[in-house]
C-alpha cells in the first residue's frame, strides 16, 4: 500500500478541504495559529490557501490564540512549571507577547502554591541550611520556570 500526500491529489488547494482538516485538528485540542499552519503545510496544503483558511477560522473564533494561551498556561502550571518557562513555551508556539503576559498574569495567585507543591514533591519541603543545598534547589526550581523572587520568598518564609 502506498500513501500519497494531499498535494498530489486534485483537491489540494480546495479551501473547504483545508478548513475541514483544520477543524479536525482543532477538535482534538486547541492549537495556536502557528501550530495549525505548520500541521496543515506538513500535510501538503499550499501556504496561501492555508493562510486563507486560518483567517476564516480566526474570524469564526474557532481558532482563538487567547483561549489557547489560557488553556496551555493552566495545563503547564498544573504540571509544576513556572511562569518563565510557560511564557517561553507560548512564545515558541507563536503566541504574541500581550496574550502570553495575560495568560501568565491570570495565574498570578497560583504560582506560590505551585512552587510550594513542587518543592514538597522534589525536596520533601526541606529548606536547605547551607549555600550548596540552596543553590541546588534553586537550580531545579529555576529549571521549572520559577523566578528568583518566587524562590526567595519560598526560602525566606520557610512556610510550607
Amino acid at each position: 500500500m502506498s500513501w500519497t500526500r494531499i498535494s498530489e491529489s486534485a483537491g489540494a488547494a480546495d479551501p473547504v478541504v483545508i478548513r475541514v482538516k483544520g477543524l479536525e485538528l482543532l477538535a482534538r485540542r486547541e492549537h495556536s495559529r502557528l501550530e495549525l499552519r505548520q500541521k496543515l503545510i506538513q500535510r501538503g496544503y499550499p501556504a496561501e490557501a492555508v493562510a486563507t483558511a486560518l483567517d476564516q477560522l480566526v474570524a469564526e473564533r474557532l481558532l482563538d490564540e487567547s483561549r489557547y494561551a489560557e488553556i496551555y498556561a493552566s495545563s503547564r502550571a498544573d504540571k509544576g512549571y513556572g511562569p518563565l518557562r510557560i511564557a517561553s513555551e507560548l512564545r515558541q508556539r507563536g503566541i504574541p507577547d500581550e496574550l502570553t503576559d495575560a495568560a501568565i498574569a491570570a495565574l498570578d495567585e497560583f504560582w506560590t502554591p505551585k512552587l510550594r507543591e513542587l518543592h514538597r514533591k522534589r525536596f520533601k519541603s526541606q529548606i536547605p541550611a547551607d549555600a550548596a543545598g540552596r543553590m541546588q534547589q534553586t537550580r531545579v526550581l529555576r529549571q521549572h520556570g520559577f523566578t528568583l523572587d518566587q524562590i526567595k520568598v519560598l526560602f525566606g518564609n520557610g512556610e510550607q
